[in-house]
């Protein structure tokens, strides 16, 4: 008996494991991108590197991190998504693994900024548009919602573990850690992931109908993608989405989940201590994303982001004061700012499936999110 078939005799369609390893994949390369935050005053002390130096290491990941999504997009389409997952991961691992031979600054660059960078860049946000939309027809935004919580509790969540194996054991301890956590769940990824509900003769969860899936022509994978960033130049609605993720990465990965941590340290605050903040946006985002998802499902997407920003930007005036009540008032804007995290995102991908259609999700979101990592860099 097949899995499929094992799991359908228990009313579970493959679809939901699918998602699951999404979900795990999603979750151990976020934390593993974050983890510069926790590694900046380490990195330091040891070498006597300036944080300018260590940021454009971190600067050149966030850049790759984003431009190299709508090309994964692309090479999904070619070689499959399973196929693609594992070289990720794989290369992930590899880049953080030797880390901890590395003597010179330009080796951070090359280790942690281009290859990590790239690797991560494919395990990320535009995945689970490509899996959600390939996989679901019902339920997709809470899905979607569930599958981007990931990618920022996953780095909030790992922050403090990592901040306190840093501080116990050394960071290159908490590296080959990292290392380890990224090659545990490739073999999973190689053995149950799949490509299409047709390869275990399904068809996506909640479509009922009878036609035959089609399964587009491949094609060649630049050539596909820069076309559809013509297309995007073209459109209005991208470039509102765009400039609107564009604020959104700017406010989030880049001014809190790169700085709040060496300003906490600067304002007296342990560094396990500030770790704990993010950890706490992680779990508050995890629930505020997987309602924006379910929301994203009822209610008009334009209207959900409108809030989102309207309500991040409010907790942004408020973060110099929350300073001045010592952690309890960081706390308070961990809370409000972890529910608002990266809500958008589900009404982003919904909007871009309406404006580009479904078949176009995976490039054209990556396009928007290029938008969101380039903003990183400017903070």
């Amino acid at each position: 008996m097949s899995l499929a078939s094992f799991l359908a005799r228990r009313s579970l369609h493959y679809g939901w494991l699918v998602a699951g390893l999404t979900f795990l994949a999603l979750l151990v390369a976020a934390g593993i991108r974050s983890a510069p935050g926790v590694l900046i005053v380490p990195l330091e002390q040891d070498f006597g590197w300036s944080r300018a130096t260590i940021s454009l290491a971190i600067s050149i990941n966030l850049v790759l991190y984003g431009l190299i999504g709508p090309f994964a997009a692309a090479v999904m389409e070619r070689i499959g998504i399973r196929r693609t997952m594992v070289f990720a991961l794989a290369f992930i691992a590899i880049g953080v693994g030797l880390t901890t031979f590395m003597s010179t600054s330009w080796q951070l660059v090359l280790l942690w900024g281009i290859i990590v960078g790239s690797g991560s860049g494919v395990i990320a946000l535009v995945l689970g548009a490509v899996v959600v939309n390939r996989w679901f027809v019902e339920q997709q935004g809470l899905v979607l919602g569930i599958l981007t919580a990931s990618t920022a509790t996953g780095q909030l969540v790992f922050l403090p573990m990592l901040a306190s194996v840093v501080e116990r054991f050394g960071w290159r301890t908490a590296t080959l850690a990292l290392a380890g956590v990224a090659l545990a769940v490739t073999p999973a990824i190689a053995l149950f992931m799949r490509d299409r509900p047709a390869e275990v003769g399904l068809r996506p969860f909640g479509d009922y109908s009878e036609t035959v899936e089609l399964i587009p022509p491949k094609a060649n994978s630049i050539t596909s993608t820069l076309n559809k960033l013509w297309q995007g130049f073209k459109s209005r609605d991208f470039w509102l989405l765009f400039s609107s993720f564009f604020i959104c990465g700017a406010s989030t990965n880049g001014l809190i989940g790169t700085h709040l941590i060496p300003a906490c340290i600067d304002h007296g605050i342990p560094e396990v201590k500030a770790a704990g903040l993010l950890a706490i946006m992680g779990i508050f985002d995890f629930i505020g994303t997987t309602i924006s998802g379910w929301l994203s499902d009822r209610w008009n997407n334009r209207y959900l982001l409108c809030w989102y920003y309207g309500l991040r930007g409010l907790s942004l005036i408020f973060l110099p004061f929350s300073f001045h009540f010592s952690f309890y008032g960081l706390s308070i804007f961990a809370v409000f700012y972890g529910l608002d995290w990266i809500a958008t995102i589900p009404p982003t991908v919904r909007l871009v499936a309406n404006v580009f259609g479904k078949e176009n999700v995976g490039v054209m979101f990556g396009w928007i999110v290029a938008g969101h990592q380039l903003a990183l860099v400017s903070t």
